[in-house]
């Protein structure tokens, strides 16, 4: 098979782009669990956007491959170790990526036509620079700042308010009028020259050196202590609001000037873009000063002025669709590729990792990247020796870009990819629609067995404390852990080995022990997400457990759905955001008897909660309604994010299921199966009359 990393999505076949889809997915997947989860990227922001646009131009060209499942509808980060957790009342989201003038105009382009603009209709547009530091959750009650968190995963981040106390851009109380319940959105950074300053001190102290400012607010953030967060000048720019008891602005840059009364700084080169031709200019001048300023930014949040219309644009499950970064380009530099190793991860995807001579690039020391997949590594013909190019944006590892052919050395060897896994010697195969190469040893194969039980305990999963990666893996290497449901018969089975474990006393054992034995109790979308079936995260876990409620009915309809030409198959494929790519690794999964065992197993242990519906007064919620002919006052996305928002399900086919169909000029096939179903079937005037009740 060739590489279709440069093929036009267009001109690939369903399964070729699937199949590339699926790489992407897994890899972008990986990759925020090292940014997110371990403070320990493994490529640069730069080769990150890359993978990430080149998803969305798959899912672009071929729709059914954008599931609720997809990193383009996710927003990574979950709360970390150590910390309690919060609930955040507004979820935090993320912000999707332009590259270019081109990117940004589109932008403007797809606000226009959701709102049904013409082009000489004002449409202003707030530009802020995008500071590289850590996105926190301020909220205030009666004027009094009570609770802070970081973003977490969008849903639930960690409470660090006392370490925010100590940060003085952060007033205790309001000043000035405001709501009784603010919650006030920011980002929390280092300036470059406190950090300077730090890493001098910390170099004289023989304590760890922090890669960039970014790393080190971080890390000031998540201390335990707070005299020692309270020793770093941390400040914060206020840009967003969650939870508010009364309206306070009409327009962003209102909110913008309101958060000033009350005691917050704005970031003062903030300013209002009435054109494209403005926002590039300004996106010129801020490139240009970006090395002067004591802070770093890595690039441009354009926001939509008016809030009328960010609240008719709504949302996308990752981010809102009126706002877009537009990221600065990469930095360069120039190393020796030392070696190139093979890593194998928890669905036997082998990747193979460039190791290099350590070089600094924008001021971060980085020695490692990957290399994608076997494909990547022919294309860029990098072999071990090879002077190469590298480059990064942000503040993680960067991306091999080319070798420099003229200054490779004679001896050097073209790499041959494994064809056996070099972890347990399994045959490892590549199936003729997929990039990557994955081994055939399954749960036999350490490296799989362990990547699935780290993925198991992680946060977004179970959230074991103490049970994390280092420990995950040596208590498998002991045999101790072979499967999840072993984590949950340690104490009956190993507690004494576990005493005798070199450096485990018996309050770490203790404390181990009570903190899995709190995860019994576990909500049914983190309990499938946990299991770390392919292409099935966070969301199309959540997606799954909404429709089916509970294991034994999510269980009992996997099975119906084995048969390809059965009901059950079909009402799996009618969730709006499952296509049969998901649904071939979610039916293979079930299938094995390995994994039904597994189930079985932690059935038994565990007190797996039912799905909790969003409490909605509508008399829409719980339905399942399908828009179908085009709707003239109001766009289709917009539709559908205003049926969502109000706790109905959006199917893109009409089945004995079906509730409702909103049916307008031009509908066909889907209002003649409604009629022969005796569905009710409505035009666009009763649905806005319906929804605006």
């Amino acid at each position: 098979m060739t590489d279709q990393t440069h093929t036009d999505p267009e001109t690939l076949s369903p399964a070729n782009a699937g199949a590339e889809h699926a790489r992407l997915a897994e890899e972008i997947r990986a990759h925020n669990v090292s940014y997110h989860q371990k403070d320990a990227p493994v490529v640069s922001d730069a080769e990150f956007d890359a993978l990430f646009r080149r998803l969305l131009e798959l899912e672009a060209a071929h729709p059914d491959l954008a599931t609720e499942d997809s990193p383009s509808q996710a927003v990574g980060a979950e709360a970390a170790q150590g910390f309690a957790k919060v609930r955040h009342t507004v979820p935090m989201l993320s912000l999707g990526n332009a590259f270019g003038e081109e990117d940004v105009g589109e932008f403007l382009t797809r606000i226009r036509r959701f709102l049904s603009l013409d082009a000489d209709d004002a449409l202003e547009i707030v530009a802020e620079p995008k500071i590289d530091g850590l996105s926190v959750s301020l909220r205030y009650e009666g004027g009094t700042f009570v609770r802070g968190a970081t973003r977490g995963d969008g849903n639930e981040g960690e409470d660090i308010t006392a370490n925010l106390r100590t940060i003085n851009d952060i007033p205790d109380t309001l000043h000035g009028d405001a709501p009784d319940i603010v919650e006030i959105r920011g980002e929390v950074y280092l300036p470059r020259s406190a950090f300077r300053a730090l890493n001098e001190n910390q170099e004289a102290e023989g304590a760890k050196i922090f890669a960039n400012p970014r790393n080190a607010a971080a890390g000031s953030l998540r201390q335990l202590d707070t005299s020692v967060t309270a020793k770093r000048p941390l400040r914060m720019f206020a840009y967003a609001w969650g939870e508010m008891s009364a309206d306070v602005a009409e327009t962003q840059w209102g909110f913008l000037d309101r958060v000033e009364t009350w005691g917050f700084e704005k970031n003062p080169l903030s300013r209002i873009c009435a054109s494209l031709d403005e926002i590039i200019e300004n996106y010129a001048a801020m490139s240009d000063q970006r090395p002067t300023l004591d802070y770093d930014i890595d690039g441009i949040v354009y926001k939509v002025n008016r809030l009328d219309f960010q609240q008719r644009l709504g949302f996308v499950s990752r981010a809102p669709r009126w706002a877009i970064a537009h990221k600065f380009p990469a930095e360069q530099a120039t190393t020796i590729l030392r070696e190139i190793d093979i890593q194998v991860g928890r669905t036997g995807a082998l990747t193979p990792v460039a190791r290099l001579e350590p070089v600094t690039v924008g001021g971060v020391v980085v020695s490692n990247a990957t290399l994608h997949n076997e494909d990547e590594i022919n294309r860029k013909d990098v072999r071990a020796g090879d002077t190469v190019i590298i480059q990064r944006a942000g503040d993680v590892i960067p991306q091999v870009v080319r070798a420099i052919a003229e200054k490779r050395p004679g001896d050097a060897k073209a790499f041959v990819f494994p064809d056996h896994c070099p972890v347990c010697g399994s045959e490892a195969v590549r199936d003729e629609d997929e990039a990557v190469r994955r081994c055939t040893g399954g749960l036999i194969c350490p490296a799989q067995a362990v990547e699935r039980l780290k993925h198991f305990v992680s946060r977004n999963a179970f959230d074991i404390e103490g049970l994390g990666a280092k420990n995950v893996t040596a208590l498998h290497a002991d045999g101790l852990l072979a499967n999840p449901a072993d984590i949950f018969r340690l104490e009956k089975n190993h507690k004494a080995a576990l005493l005798e474990r070199e450096g485990w006393g018996e309050q770490s054992v203790d404390n181990l022990l009570q903190a899995i034995d709190e995860r019994r109790n576990v909500s049914l979308d983190r309990f499938i997400y946990a299991l770390g079936i392919r292409q099935v995260g966070q969301a199309t876990a959540r997606l799954l457990a909404r429709t089916y409620g509970s294991l034994s009915d999510w269980r009992t309809a996997m099975a119906a759905a084995q048969d390809r030409e059965g009901d059950a198959y079909a009402d799996l494929l009618n969730i709006d955001g499952i296509g049969e790519s998901v649904a071939k690794d979610l039916l293979a999964f079930v299938h094995e008897d390995h994994n039904r065992q597994v189930l079985d197993d932690l059935d038994a242990l565990l007190d797996i909660q039912p799905f909790e519906q969003p409490e909605s007064d509508s008399e829409l919620a719980g339905k399942t309604i399908v828009f179908t002919g085009t709707l003239e006052k109001m766009t289709r996305s917009e539709a559908k994010s205003r049926a969502e928002a109000l706790g109905a399900k959006v199917s893109g086919s009409v089945s004995s299921k079906t509730d409702l169909v909103v049916a307008g000029p031009g509908a066909g096939s889907k209002a003649k199966k409604a009629a022969e179903l005796g569905i009710q079937t409505i035009d666009e005037d009763g649905w806005i009359e319906m929804v605006s009740g």
